[in-house]
């Protein structure tokens, strides 16, 4: 996808094409991540009657930098990116950076989105001192900081969440492939945005849509009892809880997708 605020910016379809007769659902990524996360739950979506666009944020992936500083200019990019897809209404799926980029998206376009899926999400998402200040300094040691505290203990073994598929092992290399295409402090950018973010609430209480909310029971980054202000602010949402931690989409990638699935055809 060209042009996007103008730079090139890369949306993953799922393996099919844009029919402009499906619903949308737009997948947006975690800090230091990209669209890979999302791997399966998009591909079934794409095969199953949805358009899907899995963005990389800029400065993420195959999106260009620089990577964006604030969560608010991140929600207008994503919806820029709706704008040259031609997309006049999705249903917005975030993880963690991504579901507050979501939840403002939704804020400043309410129009735009038929509803909102907020995974391993908390506001306020405030990232401590120590690992900011790592971030900045030592980005590889806060890579295996914060991949440590995203994976319950059941993600340790090699074998999980399938024979020869190791979940840490593959989140650090992404997390450090990533930091070898955007050198420039990345992890630290979008730590910052996340703490300084502070329209969570206002937009959390202005939400309309139909909501829903998966969280990890083993979720050490945004841990259950921190989410209470948020899903009070939208007492229609629904919850589902899953047995992994904050890394919850390659820990338990089935049960993410069917309650995903089932919420986004129930929505349609």
């Amino acid at each position: 996808m060209q042009g996007i605020q103008g730079r090139p910016a890369y949306c993953y379809g799922g393996g099919k094409k844009f029919d402009p007769a499906l619903p949308s659902a737009v997948f947006i990524h975690g800090a230091q991540n990209d669209h890979s996360v999302w791997i399966l739950q998009t591909r079934y979506f794409a095969h199953h009657g949805f358009n899907v666009l899995a963005v990389d944020l800029p400065g993420h992936g195959r999106s260009a930098a620089p990577a964006l500083a604030s969560v608010e200019a991140m929600a207008d990019w994503l919806l820029a990116v709706l704008d040259a897809a031609g997309v006049a209404r999705a249903l917005l799926i975030g993880h963690s950076m991504g579901a507050l980029i979501a939840l403002e998206a939704a804020f400043k376009a309410p129009a735009r989105v038929s509803g909102l899926a907020l995974l391993g999400a908390t506001d306020p998402m405030k990232v401590s001192d120590a690992l900011l200040e790592t971030s900045l300094h030592d980005e590889m040691r806060a890579i295996d900081m914060v991949n440590i505290w995203s994976h319950s203990s059941i993600a340790q073994k090699p074998s999980s969440p399938a024979p020869g598929f190791y979940t840490m092992g593959g989140a650090r290399r992404l997390m450090q492939r990533i930091s070898q295409i955007n050198p420039a402090q990345l992890f630290h950018t979008d730590f910052a945005a996340c703490n300084a973010y502070a329209n969570g609430l206002a937009a959390a209480e202005a939400v309309r849509c139909p909501v829903l909310f998966i969280f990890g029971n083993a979720d050490m980054m945004t841990p259950p009892k921190s989410t209470k202000l948020l899903t009070a602010a939208i007492a229609h949402a629904s919850t589902v809880r899953v047995e992994a931690g904050h890394a919850m989409m390659a820990e338990q990638p089935d049960a993410v997708l069917d309650a995903l699935y089932g919420f986004a055809t129930s929505n349609a």
